[in-house]
């Protein structure tokens, strides 16, 4: 499965980008697209899942154009949108049932067996008779992701899914999605938490107003800033100081002082000391000094 995204653009009131020159190229497995909100990432994802035409620009599933060939790549795709919304007095195993039938699975058997099975994987047989307006936010998750998955897509789209997730159910979510990637399956997760691309996706975007700031592996963004995360300790005095000239990634109190982490490609006039980055701090880094310089480029 490969998809080819070709100088995408979709344009507003003649004059506002919300998408600009997206270019990408996404193979199986997990991809992350990352960025903040506002970024263009749900108009990606909506033009993607075929629910939104693109101004101009194309898209391409396994060689073939998404808008010559909807109907066929529709089958294809399984979508969890950010906004995922269900018949909340129906029982889970009947909307997933619902959910089945619109895919296209006519045979009541088959799709009992379908069902059941898919309830068991993402957790939820024991509450297959709840009704679905009912179960706890994690829980609805679960079910969307049911629904995303029930007709066996070959690629599955899920657009910001663990918002709103406590951490348990936040990481149970994203092994769910580990769980479910292979070698013939895509599985694009568009969030603008950091945590859930570093710990699933091993290829990933940034996305910034409407255009892609940068395409590759969490480690080579990483890579990107080492020697520019420092960890200080600082009076509060200081701190406040250093929030106006660097960006701080965290802050805890100590009985010494704060223990501040902040990106900064020299720290002047304070003591610290350079530890190893993260996907956290390499996100940081690049959305103030290198988008920065971007976006300064293009003027």
């Amino acid at each position: 499965m490969e998809i080819h995204i070709d100088q995408l653009n979709k344009v507003y009131n003649k004059d506002f980008y919300a998408l600009k020159d997206v270019s990408l190229s996404i193979g199986n497995g997990m991809f992350g697209l990352l960025g903040p909100n506002g970024a263009g990432k749900s108009t990606l994802m909506r033009i993607l899942v075929t629910l939104m035409k693109p101004t101009s620009g194309k898209i391409t599933v396994d060689g073939k154009n998404i808008h010559k060939h909807r109907k066929e790549i529709r089958k294809m795709i399984g979508y969890l949108p950010q906004d995922f919304r269900f018949f909340s007095k129906l029982k889970t195993w009947e909307f997933l049932d619902y959910s089945a039938a619109l895919s296209g699975m006519t045979n009541n058997k088959q799709r009992k067996e379908a069902v059941d099975q898919m309830l068991e994987d993402v957790g939820l047989f024991d509450a297959r008779d709840r009704q679905a307006g009912k179960l706890s936010g994690g829980m609805k998750r679960r079910l969307g992701i049911a629904q995303a998955l029930i007709n066996d897509p070959k690629l599955i789209v899920v657009d910001e899914p663990t918002t709103g997730l406590d951490p348990d159910e936040r990481i149970r979510f994203r092994n769910l999605l580990s769980k479910i990637s292979g070698e013939e399956r895509v599985i694009i997760l568009s969030t603008h938490i950091v945590a859930d691309i570093s710990s699933t996706c091993n290829q990933m975007a940034l996305l910034s107003q409407g255009e892609v700031a940068f395409q590759g592996t969490p480690e080579d963004i990483t890579e990107k800033a080492r020697g520019s995360v420092w960890k200080v300790i600082l009076t509060t005095r200081e701190l406040e100081k250093v929030k106006e000239e660097y960006p701080v990634i965290s802050t805890v109190m100590m009985e010494k002082g704060w223990e501040v982490i902040l990106v900064a490609d020299d720290l002047q006039g304070y003591p610290g000391e350079k530890i190893e980055p993260d996907l956290e701090h390499a996100y940081v880094y690049f959305m103030d000094k290198e988008l920065n310089e971007f976006m300064v480029s293009e003027y």
